[in-house]
């Protein structure tokens, strides 16, 4: 199966985000990983004229947490968005199912609950290799992806603020 270049967009299609404040929560679990999502995600939201005032970062143990660290940025931090960063890779158990399901119906939840865009950025992949592919790597930056998403998302909202 065929994936796409997840940095490659057209960079018109995105509002500026010279107002926006965002969060990240970022996986220390495959940092080797989640720190190149992170750069990504960063560079990409600078590059639509986020400030790194208005850029927070925040990191959790894994991307289980990832959720509730993202919840933290919802009740104590005044953000637009939140992206959440991580990496689950396939093992030997059935492990990667639960971590899997469980930060996404965490995001989903706080979606719902906030009102708010909370991306999901996490990489769930088979073996270190596709994680590397698209950490930077042949597949592009799944941060960057995560960062425009966010964007649009806040754009979104705002347009529908009288």
């Amino acid at each position: 199966m065929a994936t796409k270049d997840l940095s490659k967009y057209d960079i018109e299609s995105v509002p500026t985000a010279e107002n926006m404040r965002f969060g990240l929560v970022v996986a220390e679990w495959n940092f080797e990983i989640t720190s190149v999502l992170a750069t990504g995600a960063i560079s990409t939201l600078k590059k639509h004229g986020v400030t790194d005032e208005n850029i927070l970062v925040k990191y959790v143990p894994g991307s289980f947490e990832l959720p509730l660290g993202a919840q933290y940025f919802a009740e104590l931090e005044n953000v637009d968005a939140v992206i959440l960063l991580g990496c689950v890779i396939q093992g030997e158990t059935r492990h990667f199912d639960y971590i899997c399901a469980g930060v996404t119906q965490g995001t989903v939840d706080l979606n719902l609950k906030y009102n708010k865009p909370f991306i999901f950025g996490v990489l769930t992949t088979n073996n270190q290799q596709q994680a590397i592919d698209r950490a930077g790597g042949k597949h592009g930056n799944k941060g960057d992806e995560a960062a425009v998403t966010a964007i649009k998302m806040v754009h979104l909202k705002q347009n529908f603020s009288v």
